[in-house]
């Protein structure tokens, strides 16, 4: 009666119905032989961008190869921020329209994402750093992204619980970005995947990609874990795996893998208005819908493909958290985990056609990867389609680490010479 359409009409009818025509929400076919577009990696970077060839370029035969299980990965192992507030000219009009994206993301999906737009909050401790925080606030605005820089009696109103003077390093003010926030990371993979699977994607969980085809200079097809699948165009977003799948042709990326943590405590009353970052120090920190406080902050320092981290790191994010929040000591952690970031060399992303025709790239996330998915899918998609880079991500090109052409935000990239 109501078909795939949510609604509050179809809860009730459902409710009604004693859910008996309730269906899986996306289809799980056997792989055919042969596809248009094969997207290695069910994450959220590989769902989207499935979806979107469909939507956005009426592909009719695209398949989505998973490993595991949708939502195995990096999509459900990481702090849910979305944000645009960036600095450079080469990521902010790219983290701006994901931010877009994400404003209509739930009425496009037809599906709940919880996307909060809280706003995000960097601190800053000293004149120096407020300085620096204007110049980006500057970059912002000239882009027209909204910002504000507040002062120590502003910031005050906006979140009292901080630890203002009795401090190593007193909070001055911050930097505010109203429109950013945080979304609820497995509901967007789930959502991305039952719109893609509407659209006539098919969604082959638990089909391992062991090999990458080649004849004459060009990709003929993947080799699987269900055997070979014959695709003219194959993209690879498999985020902290993309070195390994790239092995497979005999490429070697700037990349390297690292893990970060990332930490909930248990359930508490609202405290945390949005989503709020150490300037003294890499630690962020938001609050869930269910309570929990979720934080994160530095990477563990060393190469590494397990999804695990160090307890000096966990120790080290968590003197982060009291350094600005002293009353988050008396919570409780309640879980910890990893996940693998694939690091470019400086902390910018890469959308280009690999050395191989047919064969495209979407990796280096870095810290960026989660608020990128609705962007980096649309933009990868119009790469594989059109064979040209959109004009958002047109710096994250390949080739810029040969040439020089950096975009070294912030200096986040892996930093090899550190470890």
């Amino acid at each position: 009666m109501f078909g795939r359409k949510y609604s509050a009409l179809s809860v009730a009818w459902h409710a009604t119905t004693g859910n008996r025509y309730l269906t899986p929400v996306w289809r799980d076919p056997e792989p055919r032989d042969r596809y248009d577009v094969v997207v290695i990696g069910g994450g959220g970077h590989g769902l989207a961008t499935a979806y979107y060839l469909a939507k956005e370029h009426g592909a009719k035969s695209v398949a989505v190869l998973e490993r595991a299980w949708i939502g195995f990965g990096n999509a459900g192992r990481n702090t849910t921020i979305i944000r645009s507030n960036y600095l450079l000219p080469g990521n902010l009009p790219f983290y701006e329209w994901s931010m877009k994206l994400w404003e209509s993301l739930e009425g496009e999906l037809n599906y709940n994402a919880m996307v909060s737009q809280r706003g995000v909050l960097n601190l800053y401790h000293s004149d120096p750093q407020r300085d620096a925080f204007a110049r980006r606030g500057n970059a912002m605005r000239l882009h027209g992204v909204d910002a504000e820089l507040l002062d120590r009696n502003q910031l005050q109103k906006f979140a009292p619980f901080l630890n203002f003077d009795d401090a190593r390093f007193p909070i001055q003010g911050g930097l505010l970005q109203r429109r950013g926030g945080t979304a609820r990371h497995d509901a967007v993979v789930w959502g991305y995947a039952r719109a893609a699977d509407g659209s006539g994607v098919d969604i082959i969980q638990r089909c391992e990609v062991t090999g990458i085809r080649t004849e004459a200079g060009r990709v003929v097809g993947v080799e699987t874990s269900r055997g070979f699948i014959r695709a003219p165009k194959v993209g690879i977003a498999v985020a902290g795996n993309s070195s390994r799948l790239a092995a497979m042709v005999g490429l070697r990326l700037p990349i390297e893998t690292h893990v970060i943590q990332g930490f909930v405590t248990e359930p508490v009353k609202p405290l945390i208005p949005g989503v709020i970052t150490f300037g003294a120090g890499h630690f962020y920190i938001s609050q869930s819908d269910k309570g929990g406080l979720v934080f994160g902050g530095d990477l563990d320092g060393y190469n590494s493909y397990a999804s695990r981290g160090n307890l000096p790191t966990a120790e080290d994010v968590c003197e982060g958290g009291i350094a600005i929040l002293p009353l988050i000591g008396r919570i409780r952690v309640l879980r910890i985990w990893g996940g693998m970031m694939d690091m470019t060399m400086d902390g910018s992303p890469i959308i280009d056609r690999a050395p191989i025709k047919g064969l495209y790239l979407n990796a280096g996330w870095c810290y960026g990867g989660f608020k990128a998915t609705p962007a980096s899918g649309w933009c990868f998609a119009h790469l594989i389609a059109r064979d040209e880079l959109h004009p958002v991500a047109a710096h994250y090109r390949l080739d810029r680490f040969a040439t020089g052409h950096l975009i070294d935000e912030n200096g986040r990239g892996a930093q090899p010479n550190l470890h």
